[in-house]
């Protein structure tokens, strides 16, 4: 019994040890658990943060936000060269399209309020000087919104380079919008002038006008795939030809409308009260309709993202980020019959990824150097001589429209109808051909090839125009007139607004486009206000017709197309090239994805990375302090 006691003890005394191990190996189980579940809860909550300290504000179907894509990426150089890549590389779709339709809202009211106010000009005529408006007034009315181009090319352009693209993009609508309006509510009274009203609302509307060109290029260019960005950018420009039929359209439906009130009035004199206020009510409906493209539009210019170029290349820190080129020197000295190979001191070599940032600075110390400037030079000049030949063309109009049987008339009703359906039969016979031909053919020739080629023919065809203006017969004239509208769109009026939205620097992409269709507005301006004027010089005194001076005018023209070709050998070739590859051939730039740190554990220690010549780049973190 007594032994049977002892073992019982024994085994009771062992079995209460196991029941306490076991308590307390669960208890530590459970803590170490419940340790793990907390570390990964923590890291799962810095991941989160992370993510939301990497996300932009932005986004909608037009403009995809790229940088969202990769928020979760905490390297800034591996979150730069995978968004970009994915721009780079993404295939032509519906994302494209309706990229090119927002971007071309702009640019289709701008052509349509052209139209519309050569068409308007004419109805105003009849409400208020019986169908003869002083040439003053309607040169007033026209250049007017040329000079509000200017100013908003040239400001929208730079502030877009300052303080970014997505914070203003969608401003210059709202002042087109705006301003289209209110045209359409000036009305004149004793107390102010109709005119001067309606010229100061113009130089507005040209402000918003303007600023539409340098934003919808960049924002389009740097948006764009590689292989068809030249395709993209194109598309959004030709939508100018859209923009002149649709307000042609728009024109004929309401002289349509209005025939019963018009087409009793033979002249001008003859416009009573009816046809006054037909006229009165159709000038403003037709710029009026100018806006609701502009409205549609809208909400996808307010919710774009920003340029994930101007996120990666300008707004981002890379200060943060140490890029040093360690090299090994190798010499070799000859001793007698030997050779021995000593290695000389590493030479270490620091590399700033960082641009510059933005200033006027800056921008005169890097196009003040003749290897950049010349970019800008080029980009400007050409535009500059195209826009002033390109004006030159619509003096030709009258006769033009006159040949093919639709101008000449005095009725009211048959000469706005007619010049409606006149300039509609001449854009879709030359101009919106050419704009499409381009866009097919821009990413396969070339930029600069379809522009040099663009500028050899019209000088040929306008020394053509000129020095046998009185030899041609007026359908040869007519001919002639097509030929000169395509080979302007299938040339350099498409390219002249491409080329400047690829081949400048992030920094100063927009700054640079908006100098460089700044310059070609002044052209268009001493056009219609110089050149234009010329060709009735001296005719009256000489007892010559009316536009005897035209075939040297035209003369003075080709001379324009001639400079156009030497200074188109002054811009680069941007063909099938990323923005990246363009900006670090043609303006030195350092790409900052060159340098991204794989398999990198830990941020505070240096990584290498292979590089191109001899020896590593060494990339190293500096912890905030």
């Amino acid at each position: 019994m007594g032994s049977l006691s002892l073992i019982l003890s024994v085994l009771e005394y062992h079995l209460k040890t196991s029941i306490q191990t076991n308590k307390f190996t669960t208890f530590s189980t459970q803590v170490m658990v419940e340790e793990q579940n907390f570390s990964t809860t923590e890291l799962n909550q810095e991941s989160q943060d992370n993510n939301v300290k990497y996300l932009t504000e932005g986004g909608n179907a037009a403009f995809h936000n790229y940088i969202n894509d990769f928020a979760h990426i905490e390297d800034p150089l591996e979150r730069r060269r995978l968004a970009l890549q994915k721009i780079d590389e993404t295939a032509f779709g519906w994302s494209q399209i309706r990229t090119i339709l927002i971007a071309g809202v702009g640019f289709l009211t701008d052509s349509y309020d052209i139209f519309a106010i050569n068409l308007g000009i004419t109805m105003m005529s009849y409400v208020h000087w019986k169908g003869n408006m002083p040439a003053s007034t309607a040169t007033l009315l026209k250049v007017s919104t040329s000079v509000g181009t200017v100013i908003g090319q040239v400001g929208f352009g730079t502030m877009a380079d300052v303080i970014g693209r997505k914070k203003i993009y969608g401003m210059e609508l709202i002042l087109m919008i705006i301003t289209t309006i209110l045209q359409c509510t000036t009305g004149s009274s004793p107390g102010i002038n109709f005119v001067a009203v309606l010229t100061f609302y113009r130089i507005l509307m040209g402000i918003g006008i303007g600023g539409d060109y340098p934003l919808s290029s960049i924002i389009t260019s740097e948006f764009s795939t590689t292989k068809w960005r030249g395709a993209i950018m194109g598309a959004v420009f030709a939508n100018q030809a859209w923009g002149q039929i649709l307000g042609g359209i728009i024109a004929l439906v309401l002289v349509a409308a209005y025939k019963s009130s018009l087409i009793d009035a033979n002249t001008g004199a003859e416009c009573g009260y009816e046809c006054m206020k037909a006229c009165d009510q159709m000038w403003r409906i037709l710029i009026g309709l100018g806006a609701v493209p502009g409205v549609i539009g809208l909400y996808f210019r307010l919710t774009i993202p920003e340029s994930p170029r101007y996120s990666l290349d300008v707004d981002a820190d890379l200060d943060s980020i140490e890029v040093t080129k360690v090299t090994d020197n190798v010499m070799e000295e000859k001793l007698g019959d030997s050779a021995s190979l000593e290695r000389a001191n590493t030479m270490v070599e620091r590399i700033e990824i960082q641009p510059p940032k933005v200033s006027f600075k800056d921008f005169c110390h890097h196009f003040g150097q003749w290897k950049y400037g010349k970019i800008l030079l080029g980009t400007a000049g050409c535009w500059f001589t195209l826009d002033v030949a390109f004006y030159g063309l619509s003096l030709n109009t009258a006769v033009i429209l006159q040949t093919i049987g639709y101008a000449g008339s005095s009725n009211v009703y048959k000469k706005l109808y007619d010049s409606a359906v006149g300039n509609l039969i001449l854009i879709c016979a030359g101009s919106l051909p050419g704009y499409w031909a381009s866009v097919f053919t821009i990413d396969t020739i070339g930029r600069k090839p379809i522009q040099m080629f663009g500028f050899i023919i019209l000088t040929i065809l306008f020394c053509v125009i000129g020095f046998a203006y009185h030899k041609i017969s007026g359908h040869g004239l007519l001919g002639l007139y097509v030929i000169c509208q395509f080979f302007q769109n299938f040339g350099p009026n498409v390219t002249t607004f491409i080329v400047p939205g690829e081949c400048f620097p992030t920094r100063y992409r927009s700054t640079a486009h908006g100098i460089s269709a700044a310059s070609g507005k002044i052209g268009a301006i001493i056009a219609q206000t110089a050149l234009g004027t010329l060709i009735n010089h001296n005719c009256a005194r000489d007892g010559k017709k009316a536009n005897c001076w035209l075939p040297h005018v035209m003369q003075i023209f080709a001379l324009f197309m001639l400079l156009g070709i030497f200074l188109t050998l002054l811009i680069p070739e941007t063909k099938r090239m990323t923005l990246e590859e363009i900006s670090e051939k043609y303006h030195d730039e350092i790409d900052p994805s060159k340098y991204v740190v794989k398999n990198n554990e830990n941020d505070n220690e240096s990584n290498s990375i292979s590089g191109e010549g001899n020896g590593s780049f060494v990339v190293t973190r500096r912890e905030e302090v």
